[in-house]
């Protein structure tokens, strides 16, 4: 028979961490921080860019941590900062703090299948199923703005 223990924490452990603060990820890299409002209203000057935003964290993917919804204070804009699932798994608990993450803006483009099968997926995160037939789509449901993000700290 073989004991042992271990220190590795599963993705469960890490979306239900009590203490958010720290470093996730790699180690920031870059000095320049954008905030959420900036980024959004000049979108076109950073698009594909690699970028250090900031802001308040107002939502956690419940599902497996792999996203956040960030918040400018100033302007009420927000945008998502996405990270591969599994490799960064921010906390439920990082409601209400301030991060700062690096990453690639993108804009995502959807069709409207695809754009109903996102807003379908959120609802599902949420406990909520909807049929996508049922769903109606704004222009601002077409695309997303994103930080796919490999590094970040929340404070």
């Amino acid at each position: 028979m073989f004991f042992g223990c271990s220190s590795e924490k599963t993705e469960k452990d890490l979306l239900n961490k009590k203490n958010p603060i720290g470093l996730y990820g790699n180690i920031l890299s870059k000095t320049e921080i954008i905030e959420v409002g900036q980024l959004l209203s000049n979108s076109d000057t950073y698009l594909d860019k690699r970028l250090l935003v900031s802001g308040s964290i107002i939502e956690v993917c419940p599902m497996r941590g792999c996203w956040v919804q960030i918040q400018d204070d100033t302007s009420q804009e927000t945008i998502r900062i996405k990270v591969t699932d599994g490799e960064i798994v921010f906390p439920l608990s990082a409601v209400g703090n301030k991060i700062i993450a690096e990453g690639d803006f993108i804009k995502l483009e959807l069709s409207e299948k695809q754009a109903k099968n996102w807003k379908q997926h959120l609802a599902l995160e949420q406990g909520t199923d909807l049929d996508t037939s049922d769903i109606v789509l704004s222009d601002k449901d077409y695309y997303e703005y994103r930080l796919n993000s490999n590094a970040a700290k929340i404070f």
